[in-house]
């Protein structure tokens, strides 16, 4: 009849965890050492003979004896594979006291304390080392020694002063980031409650020491590796270890009999790190520390992949490798793509000041006299961008705190604008694409109405979302026919409500809803104000009743009074039966009962009475909601006899510490504590008596519903020509559905999921891999995933290898990708992946050490706000790097061929002083540099392909505009220079001897009147510079668009909103109208929105201009300091100069523009979101 399907159901939302495979053998380990008596005839032999991987039938630790007697050592690895009583023999433990105080301190002395090392963050030396690794600041601190050399203490003050400020912003800024790492840290469980002597403690978690009995209950964070016990009941979240979002069941009598079962499958174990989510337990520890699973993980974190290879080396090739990677950090050539590129740009620059050096004492034929030495350093310090460093700090921790409103905390600097290259994300689903939190999105009731919950932002609130039942909005007042439709419903409601064990509650005070009536509307007061422990699916479904105000808490009165309902019996959810049932009576107090029950659809479909015809339908309606990928929950009941559990009322004292009696099973419950018989045939017997003929009410489909945001910042990637992966532990299905929702997968591109038999002996690139299962993703090797079409966009059942190898695949192809993770189970491919993002609320602390950034919210739609950001940062350092490097180049026009400006004496006389050099790049352009670091971003900026990291930020077009603009502005510049030293000056000024007496005699050390005319002449030139820097500063401002049509889009929008009114004018009107209006769209009303939208770059602009004048015309500071003089007409030189630029600049960028080049033909290039979905 088909129930034989494999249905997404319950009972299968446990599935075999992809973990750790552990490859150790059970041989000795120094971690643990336990000895014991020999009393029989086993031997080690015993102990490490191999079993039947497929004969893991389990035994019960009362039904056996000790299977190894003569083992001195345990292995945290095997523990799994041995009885409870072995393992206590082995750790010299008592099974119901414990160890006593005295053997714990022994012990935490010799392990040491339950401790991950890996989660310390960085040091304060590390972070101050950081700051300095980067060839420019080497650069910087090469050219300040020579300044002091030469007694240029005002330069090399300077020069030192921009090396501390960069310094000390950097690591202020990393300091910041590490402390907000560390107060996020929250792994490990502060306390535990612990057997010692026989007596239950509390103490702190790093006390723990192996041979400990833990006691655990339902919230708690596992503190170290147990072996469990005693349990009941019991499943744990294992997701930080594992990557699976479904709880595991837990079962102490169990014991396996393969020793190399992966993590997710050591179904009596519990590992560090892990959340108990239903029942209680005791366990033993076996591991502690960086002895446990996550500790392994952490040491892996830790371990140098170089160190191991030199290990190989010899003693002096091991030398030669620590110098050359040492030296590759202090120069900055290991990094990110703009590190690097800066970094070597750098080493450019230096050898192009030497280069430059060498040509300034070749031209005095190497007679170096004091003037020429300082010349010659005059030309190197133009050529470096002494604020370079210190502008790209500061914008990007100005950058960085953005981001921190923006929830993502930047651990490194360089990784904000690492980001912002990103050609593909591998995301994790649960709790970032998704909310984490289970929802009961469809109900589908016996009579075919279907009852749906739609636009939930808060899976705990009640009142979140809308209900619909059947094509009827739920609300207070219903239609007659909408009421029978709800009458229906409130039979399964009832059921799911009482047949439950976890708890909603709210922290604010308010009504609760009446029976029958729903929640109030979304966007209330107690929004999101609600708390839950338990199951997520039992949470779930307590949340769907108590929509309809009947939570278990209205249904079951606590204090016994009218209309309450007194608990029964109650039969346990269990992973080999797949269902749970309780039994109540009845509400009316007519002696009645009813047994309610939930569970897996093929688990309760043989026990309900139902025709064939129906169980088909009801099967076919739980395929088609698996297909949906939601998770299908079957829900029943039936009336049974009181008097079946009348001799089941009497209740004896549990054990103190495990809470299990021998003589019977306790079950606590809101309503009571009844007991069951515990033994097995009794119970099995009174089971079968009540899970028969059961009614058929409904099936109920749940799922974790995506985060509101993600669908939009999916698309917002999709658009920007990013491709987004969803690498998750979930079941193909659920993750496919989910895709599909939020636009990974396109339903138009007709995804399958036949990937799944790709052939690995036969390449076939017409399969669809598309959507694909990681173990058929792990089966290919290298070559046949680099010869697949595509990467997967959806790779379901993932391990921490699969991660790892995805990342590997993508760089293989070039990509630079973003990996997110939560699980310590992630944190090989955060270390492995170009940027690694971390989750700061559900995160475990080695996640967040291997990452490069955390979210505080773990939302997706961060990371696409951490993109952005990334972007407009690395538009803006282009900004600002052209902004700098015109000034050099001009700078260096202008120096080099002032070589050729002699004085009486033959002596080339300095179109710039060495502190008006210094001025204009360390105090005009450093601030204009600055206020072009924080513009905002471009409004195309997410609606273009990511740039190519082949290049870096040394674009072709980069390139080409600093040399026009450079060389335009250093040759106004030089024209200045020569209109006023050789085009007429004040009258006597010239000598008898023409022009070379105009420049007068030793102008570069000090004023006499026969420098006047240098002195104008060069007063001159420092005008013209800095106001050119000025325009330039906002010609900048976009590499294409002309100055006076900066943001054509915001007046074509006006225009279109202005000709929306002026619809009923008259043609002719309308039509002069339109033309006042586009010509408003340029010119001077235009240039002045342009110019203040970015205030503090108008006010860097405004006060360049004004300090301009107190530089030239206070006495002593200019003839002494500056070594200029006070000007007069040569102001109309200047102003001609900055006119002639911007003509230049401006005819520039509408050749750009009319030949598409550079930006302009990356806007006009085909639409990112044209771009092949998972292509790389």
């Amino acid at each position: 009849m088909g129930t034989e399907n494999e249905l997404d159901v319950e009972g299968q939302t446990e599935p075999p965890i992809c973990g750790l495979k552990s490859s150790v053998t059970c041989t000795a380990s120094p971690t643990l050492v336990g000895t014991v008596r020999s009393d029989g005839d086993a031997t080690d032999a015993d102990v490490n003979a191999d079993v039947d991987a497929d004969a893991d039938a389990t035994v019960g630790r009362g039904s056996i004896t000790s299977t190894v007697d003569t083992a001195r050592v345990l292995i945290p690895e095997c523990a799994h594979t041995l009885t409870v009583p072995d393992v206590c023999a082995l750790l010299e433990t008592n099974i119901d006291n414990g160890i006593d105080g005295s053997e714990a301190a022994r012990r935490l002395q010799h392990h040491g304390p339950n401790k991950v090392e890996g989660a310390k963050g960085l040091s304060v030396w590390t972070i101050l080392l950081r700051q300095v690794s980067n060839s420019l600041t080497l650069v910087l601190v090469i050219t300040m020694v020579l300044s002091f050399a030469i007694a240029d203490h005002i330069e090399g003050g300077v020069i030192a002063a921009v090396i501390l400020l960069n310094v000390v912003v950097g690591f202020i800024q990393d300091f910041r980031a590490e402390q907000t790492i560390q107060a996020l840290y929250a792994l490990s469980a502060p306390t535990c409650k612990v057997i010692r002597g026989g007596q239950a403690d509390t103490i702190k978690a790093e006390a723990l020491v192996p041979g400990d009995l833990v006691r655990l209950g339902v919230g708690d964070i596992v503190p170290a590796d147990l072996r469990l016990v005693h349990s009941i009941n019991l499943s744990t979240d294992e997701a930080l270890l594992t990557g699976e979002s479904v709880p595991v069941s837990k079962h102490a009598e169990m014991v396996l009999k393969d020793r190399d079962v992966p993590l997710g499958d050591r179904i009596n174990m519990v590992y560090s790190g892990s959340t108990v989510s239903r029942g209680r337990a005791t366990g033993v520890v076996v591991a502690t520390g960086m002895a446990t699973e996550v500790g392994k993980i952490a040491a892996l974190l830790k371990r140098n992949p170089q160190s191991d290879g030199r290990q190989r080396l010899s003693v002096a090739g091991r030398a030669w490798a620590r110098f050359r990677s040492g030296l590759r950090v202090l120069l900055g050539l290991d990094g990110t793509p703009m590190q690097v590129a800066l970094s070597k740009f750098a080493l450019l620059l230096f050898a192009l000041a030497i280069a430059l050096a060498i040509i300034v004492f070749s031209v005095s034929r190497w007679r170096v006299t004091s003037e020429v030495l300082i010349y010659g350093i005059c030309v190197a310090v133009a050529v470096i961008p002494e604020s370079l460093i210190a502008v790209l700090t500061i914008a990007t921790a100005l950058g960085t705190r953005a981001m921190a409103k923006g929830n993502v905390v930047i651990r490194k600097l360089a990784a904000l604008e690492a980001v912002g290259g990103v050609t593909n994300i591998c995301s994790d689903k649960t709790g970032t694409l998704t909310q984490g939190r289970m929802v009961a999105k469809r109900v589908w009731l016996e009579d075919g109405t279907e009852v749906s919950v739609r636009d939930t932002t808060h899976p705990f609130d009640p009142a979140s979302g809308n209900v619909r039942v059947g094509e009827d909005e739920y609300s207070p007042v219903l239609s007659p026919a909408a009421e029978k439709k709800a009458a229906r419903l409130r039979a399964l409601l009832e059921t799911v409500a009482l047949c439950n064990n976890s708890s909603v509650t709210t922290t604010q005070a308010a009504a609760p809803a009446a029976p029958g009536a729903p929640a109030a509307p979304s966007g209330g007061a107690g929004a999101g104000a609600y708390a839950a422990v338990g199951e997520p699916t039992e949470i779930a479904l307590q949340v769907l009743a108590m929509r309809f105000g009947m939570g278990k808490p209205e249904l079951v009165r606590l204090d016994g009074g009218g209309g309450g309902r007194q608990l029964l019996a109650e039969f346990p959810f269990d992973s080999s039966c797949k269902r749970m049932t309780v039994v109540y009576a009845d509400e009316a107090g007519d002696g009645g009962a009813s047994a309610y029950t939930k569970g897996a659809l093929e688990a309760l479909l043989p026990l309900m009475d139902l025709s064939d015809e129906q169980k088909t339908a009801v099967v076919a309606k739980a395929e088609s909601l698996a297909a949906e990928g939601l998770r299908v929950l079957c829900v029943a009941k039936r009336s049974v006899d009181p008097g079946l559990f009348s001799s089941t009322t009497t209740t004896t004292a549990p054990s103190p510490l495990t809470g299990v009696d021998d003589a019977e099973k306790v079950v606590v419950q809101e309503g009571g504590t009844r007991a069951l018989p515990a033994g097995h045939d009794t119970t099995e017997h009174l089971r079968s008596a009540v899970e028969k003929d059961l009614r058929f009410l409904g099936l109920v489909g749940l799922y974790d519903p995506p985060r509101v945001e993600s669908a939009a910042a999916v698309q917002r990637c999709q658009r920007a020509g990013i491709t987004v992966h969803m690498l998750t532990g979930d079941h193909v299905k659920t993750a496919t559905a989910i895709a599909y929702e939020i636009g990974i997968l396109s339903r138009a591109a007709n995804h399958h999921g036949g990937s799944n038999d790709y052939d690995k002996n036969n390449n076939n690139n017409n399969r669809d891999t598309t959507i694909m299962v990681a173990s058929a993703f792990d089966g290919l090797s290298d070559a046949q995933i680099d010869q697949m079409e595509r990467l997967p966009l959806v790779l379901a059942r993932c391990s921490p290898a699969t991660k790892v190898r995805m990342v590997e695949a993508m760089h293989r192809r070039g990509a630079f990708c973003v990996m997110t993770g939560d699980g310590v189970n992630d944190s090989p491919a955060l270390k492995k992946s170009d940027v690694g993002i971390a989750m700061g609320l559900n995160g475990s602390d080695v996640a967040k050490e291997a990452a490069d950034m955390v979210l505080t919210d773990d939302n997706f739609a961060s990371i696409v706000t951490a993109i952005e950001e990334g972007r407009r940062l690395f538009d803006n350092i282009q900004k600002f790097l052209l902004h700098l490097l015109v000034s050099n180049i001009a700078q260096v026009f202008l120096l080099l061929i002032g070589l050729a400006f002699k004085d009486e004496d033959g002596v080339s006389v300095f179109p710039l002083s060495p502190l008006e050099i210094l001025w204009a790049n360390l105090v005009t352009s450093s601030f204009l540099a600055l206020g072009l670091g924080i513009e905002e971003a471009q409004p195309d900026i997410m609606q273009r392909p990511p740039h190519d990291l082949s290049v870096g930020v040394f674009t072709r077009e980069l390139i080409t505009d600093k040399f026009v603009y450079g060389t335009a502005m250093g040759g106004l510049c030089l024209a200045a220079f020569s209109s006023v030293a050789y085009g007429g000056g004040p009258p006597g000024s010239r000598g008898e001897g023409g022009a070379s007496r105009a420049l007068g005699r030793d102008c570069n050390e000090s004023y006499s009147d026969v420098c006047r005319v240098a002195f104008r002449a060069r007063a001159t030139t420092f005008a013209t510079l800095t106001f050119l820097l000025l325009v330039t500063a906002w010609e900048a401002k976009h590499f294409t668009r002309s100055l006076f049509a900066m943001y054509p889009e915001e007046e074509e929008e006006k225009y279109n909103n202005n000709n929306n009114n002026d619809n009923d004018n008259d043609n002719n009107n309308g039509r002069h109208g339109r033309r006042r209006r586009r010509r408003s769209g340029t010119g001077p009303a235009s240039v002045l929105r342009t110019v203040w939208r970015n205030k503090f770059l108008f006010g860097a602009v405004t006060a360049g201009f004004v300090i301009a004048f107190p530089v030239i015309y206070l006495p002593a500071v200019n003839r002494i300091v500056f070594k200029h003089d006070a000007i007069t007409w040569e102001w109309g030189v200047v102003a001609a100069c900055v006119v002639v630029y911007t003509a230049i600049v401006e005819s520039w960028k509408a050749v750009k523009r009319r030949f598409r080049l550079g930006t302009t033909a990356a806007a006009s290039a085909a639409s990112p979101a044209s771009r092949t979905v998972g292509e790389v």
